[in-house]
């Protein structure tokens, strides 16, 4: 099957032109100022023409926890917010520790048949933090990397050996880096307005100790290490500070760190209690910094989805989480590239062609040859977020009312249009 993108702009890893891609049996087969070809044609005039976008943190919620998010929704709201592929977390229930849960999800995907769906692997049974997973079995049934995400391995030798397991079989793990001992029941970042709103805090350091930790042992072992949801000022000076000496770590953030301060807590809107927590405008700053120069790597969402009850309830109580695949690229689009701080070709790398790199995925750049993968958006469309007309079940957002520019109209996967017309 052939399918031709004509006038649209493509976003190469180096540059922005006009062009058209020819689409064949699921790769791109060429690339040229023009294209003409006896076949379907998407006319993309206006239309920006990305490598479609990779999320290499989700949380679909199946199997389990299907009242909040199941694949079927997490995977309709991923196409609708341009992403092709997304690499979802192990905290479901039971938990996907093991070749069971890992084939069960792989199986969904195939049932659902939208975006590409990439499990992650439990690093510990259970996420308990004390016997590693069955790794090897997980691997072979689909995993591309490991995580106990929502909580650190404290144990640094069961975290020295599961890192060195893991990469025995081509594997990364991602890691939640928070000290949970000195996190002590935190729910927002501790500063002036946790004072101020009577909630507890959570130090930056809670963060920065097991960044630190986690790069120490990628340092020593020389084997590579991800560092997920990056927040603090002080953890991205630790991240650049270990790429400079040529350690193999890798780096994320999230949209509400670049956009958000902790100032939104004082509306005790439990839409914004999110974990870590988001922070004060020094380490907003330095997560754009941290962007700009290469110490954060990609950005992600951290897609966690609750149901309205999770959220509707005291800021102590509600559970953490921003409901983010439909909003991320409107949000990383409208506030860093119109704004000037990046390019466009940089916004494709931090969404696409890195987050390919860092797990091995096919994908993630415009290039002949490979896998059409493809996100097409109108930069130009403007519009006022509102969660009552997500995809997702989660419509837990603090982003409601932000006027944004950047739309997906078209997701294509394996060269096949699944969302848009």
């Amino acid at each position: 099957m052939k399918l031709l993108i004509k006038n649209g702009t493509l976003v190469l890893g180096d540059c922005v032109k006009k062009a058209d891609l020819l689409i064949e049996n699921g790769k791109i087969a060429k690339i040229a100022d023009k294209i003409d070809e006896a076949c379907k044609i998407y006319d993309a005039s206006g239309k920006h023409v990305f490598a479609g976008f990779i999320d290499l943190h989700v949380h679909l919620r199946e199997p389990g926890f299907e009242g909040k998010e199941d694949i079927e929704s997490g995977s309709k709201a991923a196409v609708a917010g341009g992403f092709t592929q997304v690499c979802c977390m192990p905290n479901t229930n039971p938990v996907c520790d093991n070749a069971v849960v890992t084939s069960y999800i792989k199986y969904r995907q195939q049932q659902v048949n939208l975006c590409k769906i990439n499990p992650i692997g439990a690093i510990t049974r259970g996420q308990e933090g004390k016997a590693m997973a069955d790794i090897g079995k997980m691997k072979q049934a689909g995993v591309v990397a490991l995580s106990d995400d929502g909580k650190s391995v404290a144990d640094s030798n069961v975290m020295r050996l599961a890192m060195e397991y893991a990469d025995d079989f081509g594997l990364k793990c991602l890691c939640h880096c928070e000290d949970i001992n000195l996190v002590d029941g935190g729910v927002v970042n501790e500063g002036c307005n946790s004072t101020l709103t009577g909630l507890k805090g959570s130090l930056r350091a809670a963060e920065d100790i097991m960044i630190a930790r986690d790069i120490a042992l990628s340092e020593s072992l020389d084997i590579p290490v991800h560092i997920c949801h990056v927040s603090s000022y002080s953890g991205v000076e630790i991240i650049r500070s270990a790429k400079k000496r040529g350690v193999k770590v890798t780096a994320e953030t999230c949209p509400h760190y670049f956009i958000l301060t902790d100032d939104i807590i004082t509306s005790f809107d439990t839409n914004s209690k999110v974990n870590p927590p988001v922070r004060e405008d020094r380490d907003r700053k330095a997560i754009i910094e941290g962007l700009k120069d290469g110490t954060l790597d990609c950005i992600v969402t951290d897609h966690a989805p609750h149901a309205l009850k999770d959220k509707q309830v005291e800021y102590n109580l509600a559970a953490f989480g921003i409901s983010g695949i439909e909003t991320s690229f409107a949000l990383s689009y409208t506030y860093l590239v119109k704004t000037g701080l990046l390019t466009l070709s940089q916004l494709s790398r931090l969404m696409s062609y890195n987050p390919a790199k860092i797990v091995n995925l096919e994908g993630g750049r415009l290039k002949e040859g490979e896998v059409a993968d493809i996100t097409v958006a109108d930069l130009d469309a403007k519009y006022v977020i509102n969660s009552d007309k997500f995809l997702s079940k989660g419509k837990n957002t603090p982003f409601n009312g932000f006027e944004v520019y950047g739309k997906p109209v078209c997701t294509i996967v394996d060269g096949q249009i699944k969302f848009g017309k």
